[in-house]
């Protein structure tokens, strides 16, 4: 491989884990699961920033990987059983801040997968807000993350 191919490789493949970013919105993290070889659904998650004056909206998500894919969240039921269920109202990015769709919280539902995520895949998924419109990321399927909670770092200001 000629050092020119080579350089074209390498900034092709840095490019994929760099965040998505689109106007205010910034995508940082993204890794997706499925729970094994034959299951039908998996989920994504992300930390979506708004760099933005303005609160926006995660209205929607896309992607040929499923047949169907949403927004979902986790709600503990009045007996204490934890369900899931689709967002249909979507997820509020607050002005200069940040919302993680991450495990046991919102995330993005694949149903009807059609394919198996096999680690290292990459899906491409497109999230739709109310203002700043479509914004593609590209996801690594990341089947050995464990799950971590996310922070916003808040000044004393």
């Amino acid at each position: 491989m000629s050092f020119k191919a080579l350089c074209l490789a390498t900034a092709v493949t840095v490019c994929f884990y760099l965040p998505a970013l689109a106007g205010s919105i910034m995508v940082q993290d993204p890794y997706a699961r499925a729970s094994g070889k034959s299951a039908s659904s998996a989920a994504a998650f992300m930390v979506v920033m708004n760099h933005g004056d303005a609160d926006d909206r995660l209205v929607g998500v896309t992607s040929d990987a499923a047949k169907k894919v949403e927004l979902h969240t986790h709600s503990e039921e009045a007996n204490g059983v934890m369900t899931m269920r689709h967002l249909a109202e979507g997820a509020v990015i607050p002005a200069g801040g940040m919302h993680a769709l991450e495990r046991g919280g919102d995330h993005v539902m694949f149903m009807g997968l059609v394919a198996p995520m096999t680690q290292g895949d990459e899906i491409l998924v497109t999230l739709m807000f109310e203002n700043a419109g479509a914004v593609a990321v590209t996801v690594p399927v990341d089947l050995k993350r464990t799950a971590k909670k996310h922070k916003m770092k808040h000044s004393d200001n």
